[in-house]
Order: C-alpha cells, then sequence, then structure tokens
C-alpha cells in the first residue's frame, strides 16, 4: 500500500482502489494529478470519496481529470463514495468541462467479426456517396447536352491536351516495352515448338485486347486521377471553390465535366497509339529472335487477328477513361482543410483508379469470353 497525503493506493487483480481523504483543494491535489497521468494507471480505477472533509472545485476538476486520463488510456475510472453535496459539485463541474470525457474504447478487446463490420460499414458509406456523385456528374451533363452552350469547350480541350497529348510519350515508351516482353518470352517458348508464326498471333490478340488498353489505363491513372485530385484538392483548400459556388459559377460544369469529358476522348486515341507501338515492339523481336519479316508478320496479322480483339480494346478505353476522372475528381471534393489530406487523398485516388481500372477489365475479360467475343 503507497501512503500519499490526501489519498491511499491498493491493488488488486481486476482494479487500482483509491481511498481519498482529508482536503481536496488548492495545491493539495498536485499529488493525485501526478499520479492520474503517470504510467503507473494500468487497470481501472475505482475512486472512494466518501472520506474527503472538503472538496472544492479544484479538487472535483482533478477527480474529473483522473477519469479522463483513465478512459484515454482504455481504463474506466469509476467514482463511489458521494455525498448530496461532492455529488452535485461534480455534477456542475463536468456540465462546465470544455474537455468532456472520451468514449471508453478498447479496440483491442474488440471480436473480429465487429471490426469486420465496421470496415464493411464504412465503406458502403463511402460507395454510396461516390453513387452520389457520379449520379450529380449524370444528371449536370444531361442538363449540359440539353443546354450546349454551357460546355466549356476551351477546358475541354486544355485537359485533352495536358491529360492526352502530354501523355503519349510515357504511353509509347511503356507500349513498346510490354510488346517487346510478350514477344521475347513469347518467342523462347515457340521456338521449343517450331511454332514460330504463332507469335503474330499471341502479340496481336492480348495486346490489342487486354494489354494495351490495361497498361494505358494504369499509366494515365497514375498521371491524371493524381493530377485531378490535386488540382481540385489546392482549390478547396483555397477556397477557390467556395468563392466560385458564391459568386454563382456551377462548380461540377466547370471543374468535372471538361475533365470528364476530356479523358473519355483522350483514352481511345491513347488505346490506338498503345496497340500499334506494342504491336511495332512486338515485330522487331519477332524479326531479330525467329527471323519472321515485318511483311510476314503483318500479312498473318491482317489473316488471323480479326478485328473484334481491337473493337473490344477500344470499347474498354472510354469505360477506363470515365473511372479514372470520377475517381480523381471525387477524391479531390474529398480533400478537408488541411495540407496533409492532399497527399492522402491523392494517393488513395490513384490507387483506387488502378484498383477499378483492373476489376472493370477482369469483368469485361470474363463476360465478353462468356458471351464468346
Amino acid at each position: 500500500m503507497a501512503q500519499q497525503d490526501i489519498f491511499t493506493i491498493t491493488q488488486s487483480n481486476d482494479a487500482i482502489n483509491i481511498k481519498c481523504f482529508g482536503s481536496w483543494s488548492g495545491k493539495n491535489i498536485n499529488q493525485f494529478l501526478n499520479f492520474a497521468q503517470s504510467k503507473a494507471v494500468q487497470k481501472d480505477l475505482i475512486i472512494d470519496i466518501s472520506q474527503i472533509e472538503f472538496l472544492d472545485t479544484n479538487g472535483a476538476m482533478a477527480l474529473l481529470f483522473a477519469q479522463r486520463k483513465a478512459y484515454e488510456k482504455g481504463f474506466s475510472a469509476t467514482i463511489i463514495g458521494e455525498d448530496e453535496n461532492s455529488s452535485k459539485l461534480l455534477q456542475l463541474c463536468k456540465k462546465h468541462d470544455c474537455t468532456p470525457l472520451p468514449k471508453k474504447s478498447r479496440v483491442k478487446n474488440l471480436k473480429p467479426l465487429t471490426l469486420l463490420g465496421k470496415g464493411v460499414i464504412h465503406s458502403l458509406k463511402l460507395f454510396f456517396a461516390f453513387l452520389s456523385f457520379v449520379g450529380g456528374v449524370c444528371v449536370t451533363f444531361a442538363k449540359t447536352l440539353l443546354n450546349p452552350k454551357n460546355i466549356r469547350f476551351k477546358a475541354t480541350l486544355y485537359h485533352l491536351q495536358q491529360n492526352g497529348l502530354y501523355a503519349v510519350p510515357i504511353i509509347a515508351i511503356t507500349s513498346f516495352l510490354i510488346g517487346v516482353v510478350i514477344a521475347y518470352q513469347g518467342a523462347v517458348q515457340l521456338k521449343q515448338f517450331g511454332a514460330n508464326i504463332f507469335i503474330v498471333e499471341m502479340i496481336g490478340i492480348s495486346a490489342t485486347r487486354e494489354l494495351a488498353p490495361l497498361i494505358a489505363a494504369i499509366v494515365i491513372a497514375g498521371r491524371s486521377a493524381s493530377a485531378f485530385t490535386a488540382q481540385i484538392g489546392v482549390m478547396k483548400l483555397t477556397d477557390e471553390i467556395d468563392a466560385m459556388r458564391t459568386m454563382g459559377f456551377r462548380v461540377w460544369e466547370f471543374l468535372v465535366l471538361p475533365r470528364v469529358i476530356a479523358l473519355v476522348i483522350a483514352m481511345p486515341l491513347l488505346v490506338v497509339i498503345a496497340d500499334g507501338i506494342a504491336i511495332f515492339g512486338g515485330m522487331i523481336i519477332a524479326y531479330s529472335e525467329l527471323g519472321i519479316t515485318y511483311v510476314e508478320f503483318l500479312d498473318r496479322f491482317r489473316e488471323t487477328v480479326a478485328m473484334k480483339h481491337i473493337f473490344i480494346g477500344l470499347f474498354k478505353a472510354p469505360i477506363f477513361g470515365l473511372t479514372i476522372a470520377l475517381v480523381g475528381c471525387y477524391r479531390g471534393f474529398q480533400i478537408s482543410s488541411n495540407t496533409e489530406s492532399v497527399g492522402r487523398y491523392t494517393t488513395v485516388s490513384v490507387v483506387n483508379a488502378i484498383f477499378w481500372v483492373i476489376a472493370f477489365n477482369a469483368l469485361f475479360s470474363v463476360v465478353l469470353t462468356e458471351i464468346g467475343l
């Protein structure tokens, strides 16, 4: 048992028992305050104040302070032995305390299913919030089509240049390397079976149908989704968006639609470039490793690679562009009033955009294969 000036401490297996006595006022409570915020408090507290001779607001606030510190560490703090006067004083101090007691929460003791449920609920809230955002964009787009003069052609062309034209070099390099890798790995395997000519179908179908659209979309997701989120987020931090609303400007028409329209238009064009560059990279490896000339490659490509594979890749492209633009803009509006959230939501934006691009690509592959395309 530890003896203090105005309280004693005894410990049991389940709790720390504190028996208070004497006068609880002024500087007398300093030792108790030091104990309340020390590392010694690692159990639930039971504070008995039945033998306190005098209690003023200083002493009452000290008891509430001990309660709050215990709750912050994940433990309870129960005050017992109150008489009528001390009870009224504690209630009055608690009512006017500017730092109310936090809710007791022991995350470490929560059942796994509880944590899973909370995660699912949080994810559903985010999903429905995103659906609401998409619905707002669709309504705004429909209204804009009915009144075409509201379309911001200059802003759309600007974003088409920034996210389409300026993305061509990185798309070309990435696609070329993908074509080279596919052809080189395929050549090693096909040599073993004397099936060199089938390198054409392997490159043509895999590049045009799957890899070129997917790689182009992933590059654009990393490049444009992050840019959209950061741009809109910074405008929100600097109150430009609030100023636009105050002046009567329609924020979605000015900030969201030009970006969405530009990316929907740019993605098919970028996929066409990616297709051509990937096939060209494959042609180089087919010639150098398997001895297939460019003329033979193109003739075989025209005979064996159906146009449906190219059209499927082009069909995916605007959907990928729409997804990337919506995710990037949505995350931009989620940025709060601090610069740290810009980096956090920019990262989340890129991750979400890439995830949904890959998810949609997998869905299209399964569905289109099942229906025979």
